[in-house]
């Protein structure tokens, strides 16, 4: 007998022992919570033991069974571990269409998420506090350019129509960009070394709502990402704090799938030495042809640039921000399986 099977959009078959672990995973009542919880996104094990009332041994011990079964994924972030879905696994569908029954308005469920969204607002009172603390400092930056939605306009200006897979943003600070981006991009990355900043960029991804989009602990002169991984990677405003800015465009060229493109935005040469003083800096602004060189050094094709001049204000010295756009010249695959796996 021929057993008719639904279409698919791709993806392996599951054997019976694999939908028998998954099941065996998923029924149980706190594995069961927990998947729930990470379909709303990545959370670490003291943000679980916080919502479901449970010791951190305990929640452990369930969290490494579901890892262990491939249902979830754990993502080291310096000394913590953030679990989210393993998307990339077909065993993960099963589970999601299970856990997708429940009934959210069931009073036990309705009190997780309660306990939740609890812990996003602590995330975000620490995020906001950290960002206040040095607000002055990014103020008196910004002040110095054109306005911040200005070069955001730009920057979707020069990357023109379309969407994408895949978009890595490294040095990703506040998350802004990825806030900027998430509604052109199937899965949204963002990559940065500073814990602190790190912080806000999850708060801000929480308080949007962009499920999509996730944060990664990470070197921008040493990716944690497979190669031709990404249709799009943005370095907004960190080169100018790299003593080898020339390494971070080689390692972003790297990620690009065929086809790919890069969007570099920083500032052009400028003499104002207290950003080197006081907060940082290690090069005073890039000139077009330095980019172009790097770009090409790197194996990539430039496309082009755009200057945004600030008003004139006397004798004061103002930044230009420079916006560059270089692409990866290796045909574009018209087709082909979700890369996202490949940033996990």
């Amino acid at each position: 007998m021929s057993i008719k099977r639904p279409a698919t959009t791709g993806g392996s078959e599951l054997s019976p022992d694999d939908v028998l672990s998954a099941l065996r995973a998923i029924g149980e009542e706190t594995r069961l919570r927990i998947l729930l919880l990470l379909m709303d996104g990545e959370l670490n094990v003291t943000d679980l033991t916080q919502i479901l009332g449970q010791s951190q041994p305990r929640i452990s011990r369930h969290l490494k069974l579901l890892v262990d079964c491939h249902l979830i994924e754990r993502v080291r972030e310096g000394s913590w571990a953030f679990y989210r879905l393993n998307d990339a696994q077909a065993v993960t569908a099963l589970a999601r269409r299970v856990v997708e029954e429940i009934d959210i308005d069931h009073p036990a469920v309705a009190r997780d998420f309660q306990r939740l969204e609890e812990v996003r607002q602590q995330r975000s009172e620490k995020a906001a506090a950290y960002f206040a603390t040095h607000a002055s400092d990014w103020n008196r930056i910004r002040a110095l350019h054109v306005e911040e939605s200005t070069v955001e306009e730009a920057i979707l200006d020069i990357l023109g129509e379309g969407d994408f897979d895949v978009a890595i943003d490294l040095g990703t600070g506040t998350g802004r960009i990825l806030e900027l981006l998430a509604p052109r991009v199937n899965t949204g990355i963002g990559l940065d070394l500073s814990h602190d900043m790190l912080s806000v960029a999850r708060a801000t991804l929480d308080r949007e709502g962009l499920r999509h989009c996730r944060i990664r602990h990470g070197d921008i002169l040493n990716v944690p990402f497979d190669r031709d991984c990404a249709d799009l990677i943005v370095v907004h405003q960190v080169l100018h704090y790299l003593d080898d800015p020339a390494r971070a465009i080689q390692e972003a060229a790297g990620l690009l799938r065929p086809g790919g493109r890069i969007v570099i935005v920083d500032f052009a040469p400028h003499t104002l030495e207290f950003l080197r003083d006081q907060h940082a800096h290690q090069r005073l602004g890039f000139e077009t042809d330095q980019i172009v060189r790097w770009v090409h050094a790197a194996g990539l094709v430039f496309e082009k640039n755009q200057d945004l001049v600030p008003a004139s204000d006397g004798d004061k010295e103002r930044l230009t921000v420079s916006i560059w756009l270089a692409r990866d010249p290796r045909p574009a695959k018209l087709s082909g399986a979700d890369l996202s796996e490949a940033v996990a």
